[in-house]
C-alpha cells in the first residue's frame, strides 16, 4: 500500500472506454510522518478523494482487484481516505 497526498487531477477526454467516468488523481507519496517523497503517481479514484487529502493507494495486481477495476487498464487505485496515521517511536 502507498500512503500519499492528492496533489491534483488529470483530465483526459479521449481514453480507453474502460476508464470512462473514472476520476484520475495525481498522488505524491509521503512518509508516515507526512513528509513528501520524490515522484508522482496517477491513480484511479474509487473513494471520492479530494485535493490535499491523505489517501491509501494500491498498485499492480492489487489495483485491479479494487471495486469496479476488474479488467480495467489500471496500475494504481486510491482505495481509502486516511483519517489518522500513528507511528510508534523506537525505544531508546
Amino acid at each position: 500500500m502507498i500512503l500519499a497526498r492528492v496533489a491534483g487531477s488529470v483530465v483526459a477526454t479521449r481514453k480507453d472506454p474502460r476508464l470512462e467516468g473514472r476520476k484520475l488523481l495525481i498522488l505524491n507519496p509521503v512518509s508516515p510522518e507526512g513528509v513528501p517523497e520524490k515522484g508522482y503517481l496517477v491513480a484511479v479514484d474509487t473513494v471520492g478523494a479530494g485535493f490535499r487529502e491523505l489517501v491509501l493507494a494500491v498498485s499492480g495486481s492489487s489495483a485491479r482487484m479494487a471495486e469496479g477495476c476488474k479488467d480495467a487498464p489500471v496500475d494504481t487505485v486510491v482505495v481509502a481516505i486516511v483519517d489518522t496515521v500513528s507511528v510508534d517511536k523506537p525505544a531508546g
